[in-house]
């Protein structure tokens, strides 16, 4: 069956990514596009965003695609909430780089450097999206309180910002963001780490070694990541249980008895080889050393044609 749009004579195959904004924040933190209405041939679509340092794209979900994050320039920190290991997946990007979010997954993307510019691709036109921020301030407070035993007067102070739909965070105005401070700054960091594939599902994680600057860990510090003693031999000399003696190697017995031939061995040996009749005048081929004395070395006398007298 033939495409209608394909076969349209208004067929478009050029589309500028530049040209539909989609959201913006401020000069450096906003969003175009390029979807099925834009260019109605594509299979496929992407957002073409562009982040300053600790903009977020916020956490949400899509209903009907799989998403597929491309970095072209910059570093971000894509996350992806796993429902199956209930884990966190996170991914430190740099250019080139990709990380994918499933369909449904809830998701967010971060940005580390000063400026970043990234893609994300979907494997439809047309993508659904339910954006945290919008859940976050249509819940009911109540709900909230009966759900999960949440403060209503503190949920809806929390989300008081939430005034709009926020698709680059955080709002406009938030202290964390706007206000350069050294708390500002340990915020950030801390948003940072871990970075890269979390612990498997159920798997344990030690905690990092800290820095003394030379000095040696106090007492307290664990014991799993002081010095180890030497190794022991296997067998020390205060060892409970003595060493066992070793005693010589023993091949496995085995018995000088020969089996005697069966039947068909004896049988075999017995009867001489026979060739057979009309092959026996060839018996000289087969000779690899012959003896100019004998008859066999000559081969069968030649047929002189005479006929023997008979008596």
């Amino acid at each position: 069956m033939l495409d209608p749009v394909l076969t349209s004579p208004n067929l478009k195959l050029y589309a500028d990514s530049n040209d539909t904004l989609n959201y913006k924040r401020d000069a450096g933190n906003y969003i175009t596009q390029v979807f099925g209405a834009q260019m109605p041939a594509i299979a496929t679509g992407f957002f073409n965003v562009h982040m300053t340092q600790g903009i977020i794209v916020q956490p949400h979900w899509h209903t009907n695609v799989n998403e597929l994050v491309f970095v072209i320039s910059g570093e971000v920190i894509t996350s992806v909430f796993n429902p199956f290991t209930q884990k966190l997946m996170t991914y430190k990007l740099k250019p080139g780089q990709v990380s994918m979010f499933p369909k449904g997954w809830f998701h967010w993307i971060l940005t580390l450097s000063d400026k970043a510019h990234i893609l994300t691709i979907f494997d439809q036109p047309t993508p659904d999206i339910v954006y945290g921020a919008d859940f976050l301030r249509h819940i009911p407070k109540e709900i909230l309180h009966i759900a999960y035993c949440i403060n209503e007067e503190d949920y809806a102070k929390a989300v008081a910002p939430l005034k709009e739909t926020v698709i680059l965070g955080p709002p406009p105005g938030c202290g964390k963001r706007d206000d350069n401070t050294s708390d500002n700054a340990s915020y950030f960091e801390s948003v940072q780490q871990p970075f890269g594939q979390q612990p498997a599902y159920g798997a344990q994680q030690a905690p990092s070694t800290p820095n003394y600057y030379g000095y040696p860990p106090p007492p307290s510090y664990p014991f799993y990541q002081q010095a180890r003693p030497p190794q022991y031999t296997a067998y020390p000399s205060y060892a409970p249980y003595p060493q066992q003696p070793s005693y010589p190697f023993q091949t496995p017995y085995t018995s000088s008895y020969q089996q005697p031939p069966s039947f068909q061995q004896q049988l075999f040996q017995q009867q001489s080889f026979q060739q057979p009749q009309p092959f026996q005048h060839l018996q000289y081929l087969y000779n690899t050393q012959p003896d100019s004395d004998t008859a066999a070395s000559r081969g069968p006398e030649p047929d002189t044609g005479t006929v023997p007298e008979t008596e």
